[in-house]
């Protein structure tokens, strides 16, 4: 696939050629005003007008080309390449907000800019022999090596090493990126989703919203020499996964993974498996009854003892138990008089 060869199309295969551009032809008059035209008219858009007409729609979410191809020998990569290219927005022709979080994450127009302040967002994490290596794609500003960064999310101050452009495994060192690329990073302690500028913005490029998780299941390793690649495993995918939490349970001592569902967990359990070599063990998180009265029950005679300045009495009185949603009564004779005093019994 490194070598493109062009050529005509097979005679057997024309006529289906034929059917499928008048058909990408009639699908694209649809949303694309221009072609729609041309379609009524019964005229042919030229190569160009296509192209222009695929990217208009494709900038408005109108209209999702899709190419043919193979990750097998790298079949179709260069016309995908090419598609990339002449379809894709630049990052002044798309619109993205931000969040402003001093006014309860109202959005806010990014402009896309290389000159104006920074905003980048952290969307992947990947561990490395080297350390965290950090993938950051920046809608506004510059990033630049030697320059200090911001994490919106927690504060802290960060200096820009290294930056890398990934070209699939392999890194291409650069000393500067703008908006609308894609880098990496070593040396940046974060969270997936963090947002970072350079300091003069309290802006967000995601929600600070995390959905309660709807599932938990209590994990193990299979063996104890497992254990600080378990945790391990834990940290790192806690900080990828905000929707994903840990906790140890301070009554049954379990390690509680809770998430989004039952596949959202099975996946974090094989890639245990797979990335840290942890086999797991799980199951429904155990539950620490607790037990209490539920019927009025009589506890017997006893002597109640009254301090006083004046006084010293021992007075004999029958309590009775009542669950705790109840009063227990003691009732005391003493000579003449009798008290009724009311105690809350608490399980």
């Amino acid at each position: 696939g490194e070598k493109v060869k062009e050529g005509g199309v097979p005679e057997d295969m024309k006529g289906l050629v034929e059917e499928k551009r008048l058909e990408l032809i009639e699908k694209l008059a649809d949303v694309d005003d221009e072609i729609g035209e041309l379609f009524l008219m019964e005229e042919e858009p030229s190569e160009e007008q296509l192209k222009e007409a695929i990217r208009r729609q494709t900038v408005a979410c109108k209209f999702v080309p899709v190419f043919m191809g193979s990750a097998f020998k790298n079949k179709g990569v260069q016309p995908l390449l090419d598609g990339v290219i002449d379809y894709l927005p630049e990052p002044i022709e798309k619109e993205n907000y931000a969040l402003d979080r001093t006014k309860d994450e109202e959005p806010v127009l990014v402009t896309g800019k290389k000159d104006d302040p920074l905003l980048a967002l952290a969307f992947k994490l990947e561990e490395t022999p080297f350390g965290q290596l950090t993938y950051m794609r920046i809608y506004q500003g510059l990033l630049k090596k030697g320059n200090y960064i911001h994490n919106v999310n927690d504060g802290k101050k960060i200096k820009l090493a290294r930056i890398v452009r990934m070209h699939s495994n392999e890194m291409e060192e650069i000393d500067e990126a703008s908006a609308g690329d894609v880098v990496a990073m070593f040396g940046i302690d974060c969270r997936s989703m963090d947002t970072f500028s350079d300091g003069n913005m309290n802006l967000a490029m995601s929600s600070m919203f995390v959905p309660e998780p709807v599932m938990s299941l209590a994990v193990k390793p299979a063996e104890t020499k497992m254990q600080n690649n378990f945790a391990k495993a834990l940290t790192k995918f806690t900080k990828e996964d905000p929707t994903l939490r840990v906790k140890v349970d301070s009554d049954t001592k379990e390690t509680v993974l809770s998430g989004m569902g039952e596949l959202h967990l099975e996946v974090y359990i094989e890639r245990m498996k797979r990335e840290y070599n942890v086999e797991c063990i799980t199951g429904q998180p155990n539950v620490n009854y607790k037990e209490t009265i539920s019927t009025k029950a009589p506890f017997g005679e006893c002597l109640f003892v009254h301090l006083c300045v004046l006084l010293h009495q021992m007075n004999p009185s029958v309590l009775e138990l009542y669950p705790y949603f109840e009063l227990a009564m003691v009732s005391t004779t003493h000579g003449r008089s009798t008290y009724g005093e009311k105690l809350t019994i608490l399980n």
